[in-house]
């Protein structure tokens, strides 16, 4: 019963050393999984910036995904055209640099100014039609037509509950320590990442991620589901979610004051100029613009920036380190949530 196996094995042996025989070596690339892939390949893609601006869109490259974005007025008849024309160009010129646009993940996401308006296009490339799609994922955070972010909070309170459910499972042998750490890992990781985003939403639409720390507070103290939660942040000393999403807002608005922010989010928010000599001239206030009337721009990062960075205490905002404004930051929003 051996013999005819071994005999297999031997030829399977002969085969594979004749393949390794007929391999060549190569000139180019990197091995797979270094750590060089995607920074030369972002090298490599460089050129594909002039054809994409060609068209007046604006563009994100992150490795291999490539993000395109324009404003248009609702009723301009040349979109379906430009994103056609746009996309056939990159196509070519994938085609030319040995590469292949893969339009079966291609998703097309539309965001009205107007909640109630509704755009039907499609784009037609090929054999394939690209129609807009409801939600789409943006370096993991799931965007949705009207920037409602309910169907992010949905799919993270979900995958936050399932390490929940797995970490309860083991909470026995766990101690108080390890189970804090791996919350913090696995929980409370997930609560802060792009939390920025979800700055301005109602009370009600971040509810489930409270929802989930709560919970998380209950399974490092191994308490039941109907303790009181509000002792176990401040052992915990934890910030509310709604305290964790201005927090972050705040770090950010700190380093545009003081020039280390990236210069997209500088060019969104002005530093208060007085035109005389004033006191306030040294307090490192932000100017507040103007809403004209629309509630949409009280959740962009413009207005909420500066509308809770002014109300701060001067000596949070005049802080002379990152590291000492977010020490006294934490401070602040921990007394301003929990302790008051």
């Amino acid at each position: 019963m051996n013999e005819p196996f071994k005999e297999s094995s031997g030829e399977s042996t002969q085969n594979t050393n004749k393949e390794v025989s007929k391999s060549q070596q190569l000139a180019t690339g990197v091995p797979q999984g270094s750590v060089l892939g995607p920074l030369l390949f972002s090298i490599y893609m460089t050129s594909l910036g002039s054809v994409i601006q060609k068209h007046g869109f604006s563009y994100h490259c992150y490795a291999d995904d490539t993000q395109l974005y324009f404003s248009f007025q609702p009723d301009d008849p040349t979109v379906v055209a430009r994103i056609s024309a746009c996309l056939s160009d990159i196509s070519s010129w994938m085609n030319d640099h040995h590469l292949q646009l893969n339009l079966t993940k291609t998703e097309l996401l539309v965001v009205p100014a107007n909640p109630s308006f509704h755009h039907n296009f499609s784009i037609q490339l090929g054999s394939s039609t690209i129609t807009p799609s409801r939600t789409a994922r943006n370096l993991g955070v799931v965007m949705d037509h009207q920037l409602s972010f309910t169907d992010h909070i949905a799919t993270t309170t979900r995958s936050c509950r399932f390490a929940l459910f797995n970490i309860r499972k083991i909470r026995p042998f766990l101690s108080e320590q390890s189970t804090q750490l791996l919350v913090q890992a696995l929980v409370l990781s997930r609560l802060d990442y792009c939390n920025a985003l979800l700055a301005g939403l109602p009370a009600c639409t971040i509810k489930p991620l409270q929802l989930i720390q709560n919970a998380a507070a209950r399974v490092v103290f191994n308490e039941p589901k109907t303790a009181h939660v509000t002792p176990l942040l401040i052992r915990l000393h934890w910030l509310p979610v709604a305290a964790r999403i201005k927090f972050k807002v705040l770090m950010l608005a700190y380093k545009t004051t003081t020039g280390t922010a990236p210069t997209y989010l500088n060019s969104l928010v002005q530093s208060y100029a007085p035109s005389r000599s004033l006191r306030s001239a040294s307090e490192r206030r932000l100017v507040l613009p103007s809403q004209r009337g629309s509630k949409s721009l009280s959740r962009t990062f413009s207005w909420t920036a500066p509308s809770w960075w002014n109300d701060l205490p001067i000596s949070i905002r005049t802080a002379e380190s990152l590291l000492i404004f977010k020490k006294h930051l934490k401070t602040h929003l921990f007394r301003l949530h929990l302790t008051n």
